[in-house]
């Protein structure tokens, strides 16, 4: 049976760990920050606590709980701005603060504090390392300067002007993609619009396009994307 005096001290070294990790989202002004992931870590430890407490096979079971559990409050903080996808590494720290109260609940401070200090690091160190490698473009022999693209879009005749702010959101976000021409066409069905964007890359950015069109297939009342490369100009 666990002492009142060790349910305290591991109760407050959850809240201690996960205030720390807290301390750094909250600096960054992020939606979840010193208060969630104190509260996350804290909660964790609880539950872990109160499943030794029940004995048996309750710890291996709330654990499971616990992780599906976070996953559902990680969501809440995904949020989706036009085309893009914002509160990932978010999510993932309330995950990771989840599992560091999980461990101080079982009684594993030491390897509680290991993986605080890595999420901490990562944040500080990895962040700008992200930006960094994020700017460089590696361009191989003959690499193409400047792509151009065409992506024909068949949509509601309803969302038309909706996918034109889609489109306007994504390309204003990224330096590298340059909207030239963005028309709309009649079809044989009046309720059906086909809208037309062509896009100058700096270099060539499958991948970017891709990614892009991927995005619009999920938006309701889009029916059919495609995109192809249309022109390539190279270093001579």
């Amino acid at each position: 049976m666990m002492s009142i005096f060790t349910f305290a001290i591991r109760l407050i070294m959850a809240l201690c760990l996960g205030a720390t990790i807290g301390i750094e989202r909250q600096w960054r002004q992020k939606s979840a920050g010193l208060r969630t992931n104190t509260l996350v870590s804290l909660g964790s430890a609880a539950y872990v606590l109160l499943s030794i407490h029940i004995g048996g096979d309750a710890p291996g079971r709330v654990a499971s709980y616990i992780i599906s559990g976070i996953g559902f409050l990680g969501a809440g903080v995904i949020m989706k701005d036009g085309l893009n996808v914002q509160g990932l590494n978010t999510a993932a720290t309330i995950w990771c603060s989840a599992a560091v109260g999980s461990l101080v609940g079982f009684g594993l401070v030491g390897e509680a504090v290991v993986t605080t200090s890595l999420v901490v690091l990562t944040h500080l160190l990895l962040r700008p390392l992200g930006s960094k490698l994020s700017k460089i473009t590696f361009f191989e022999k003959s690499e193409p300067v400047q792509s151009e693209y065409v992506i024909n879009i068949q949509c509601r005749e309803k969302v038309e002007n909706h996918l034109r702010v889609l489109l306007m959101q994504y390309l204003g976000n990224d330096d590298k993609l340059m909207l030239r021409a963005l028309t709309s066409h009649e079809t044989e069905n009046p309720s059906i619009a086909l809208v037309v964007a062509e896009i100058i890359t700096v270099g060539k950015q499958d991948y970017l396009i891709e990614k892009m069109v991927s995005r619009l297939t999920i938006e309701q009342d889009i029916l059919k994307v495609s995109w192809e490369i249309i022109g390539q100009q190279t270093e001579l």
